[in-house]
């Protein structure tokens, strides 16, 4: 995750930039006004991503000491407060790694810069512990199968389960993963993920949008031997693939609610499933399509009620040709729509002001707008902003707009 990972898709994925319209952003003022005290009663999400990977957010980098570690975790805790958000969902498993003292997996070296390496502190624990004592969720993110971002297993620890069992690991893209195709991996992950769990009250478990990973071109994910072994009772390669992560979804949730019954589960997935072009029932976008591409059939999750929560990351502009947020976000509603899945938004706060990106993003009033359309509809519960560093340095003051315009009073996360 982060800009080494899974947003550099969001870019990747759209295929054509239109020209930035505000038609269709704005509602009838009764409808906002209705739906916005609607959220205050029953709850809203207002979230913060908190991301570790490459010491994208926190720590700011690696070696500070545990104090200085803990003071900067506090600071972002605080400064979720200030801007009147309830909920930081924090990345404690960048890179099949840990952030707490894990009886599977070694340290994170993104506290000290040795993977393995104890940090003197207990981050998770704190974390909970004080979100908790400032009236904020804290959500626990994990990446089920990123094993490291480059090829070299001789760079992770000797006692890495990574290279205890070579065979689970498949090199692709740049980066090492856990093979989703193996029953054993599948379960290893699980018993990984749900040691913190068992261990911390946190109020959630957070699955990113990594499963199988994004497309690099001319290059094959290897799973051959997984394949012949496992997929015999499948039409091709692709439903097994889906198959073995609608299994780690399934059984993760089962799992979650037994370890710890009061816990959510929750994925932020790619924001396009499939384009209409390719799926009557799809979106209307040209995008990369997350049921194709990375195997993740993300409407079947919510439409079968397997996760607590979604929040697609539509991280795009209103009015952009190839994924346009005013029609992303009417899709979504209508896959939630009956559900017991509660549906947020993933917002790309990191893009506002970024001279990279499309006229859109240099005005810092997009993602307001962002807030004021989907109060449209009632399926949505509310909003997660990648990502913590952003909501500090906001470029052109676009967070502040939306705290300005929406987040005029604390409210309580859904129930």
């Amino acid at each position: 995750m982060g800009r080494l990972s899974r947003r550099a898709f969001a870019l990747a994925a759209v295929s054509a930039v239109s020209a930035f319209t505000t038609t269709g952003a704005a509602a009838p003022a009764r409808r906002d006004a209705a739906a916005g005290g609607e959220r205050a009663a029953t709850g809203e999400m207002r979230g913060v991503w908190l991301a570790t990977v490459a010491n994208r957010d926190w720590p700011s980098r690696t070696g500070l000491t545990a104090a200085q570690q803990r003071s900067e975790l506090l600071g972002w805790l605080d400064l979720a407060v200030r801007d009147r958000l309830n909920t930081v969902v924090l990345q404690v498993r960048p890179t099949a790694d840990a952030l707490w003292p894990s009886s599977y997996e070694p340290w994170s070296e993104v506290l000290t810069g040795t993977q393995g390496k104890a940090p003197g502190w207990d981050p998770l624990g704190t974390a909970v512990t004080e979100a908790h004592a400032r009236g904020l969720e804290l959500h626990a993110w994990f990446n089920p199968y990123r094993v490291a971002t480059h090829t070299d297993p001789s760079r992770l620890v000797a006692s890495h389960p990574a290279r205890k069992h070579p065979d689970w690991v498949v090199p692709y893209g740049g980066k090492l993963y856990y093979n989703p195709g193996l029953p054993q991996v599948r379960a290893f992950v699980q018993d990984a993920m749900l040691d913190a769990v068992a261990k911390y009250p946190v109020d959630a478990v957070h699955f990113d949008d990594y499963f199988y990973p994004y497309p690099v071109a001319g290059q094959t994910f290897d799973d051959d031997d997984a394949y012949d072994e496992y997929g015999g009772g499948f039409p091709n390669r692709a439903a097994w693939r889906r198959d073995n992560i609608d299994k780690l979804v399934r059984e993760t949730a089962a799992r979650v609610k037994s370890v710890r019954p009061g816990t959510e589960f929750g994925i932020s997935p790619f924001g396009v499933w499939r384009n209409a072009t390719t799926d009557s029932r799809g979106s209307d976008t040209r995008s990369l399509q997350s049921y194709d591409d990375i195997h993740a059939d993300t409407r079947k999750w919510v439409s079968e009620g397997w996760i607590d929560y979604v929040v697609p990351q539509l991280y795009w502009n209103i009015g952009l040709a190839a994924a346009d947020y005013a029609k992303l976000v009417p899709w979504w509603a209508e896959v939630a729509r009956g559900s017991r899945t509660k549906l947020y938004l993933g917002e790309a706060l990191y893009k506002a002001g970024d001279p990279a990106q499309p006229a859109a993003w240099q005005d810092p009033a997009e993602l307001s707008r962002h807030l004021t359309l989907a109060a449209r509809y009632p399926e949505v519960r509310g909003h997660v902003h990648f990502a913590a560093k952003d909501v500090r340095t906001d470029r052109i003051g676009a967070m502040a707009r939306v705290v300005a315009d929406h987040y005029k009073q604390s409210v309580k996360p859904p129930a």
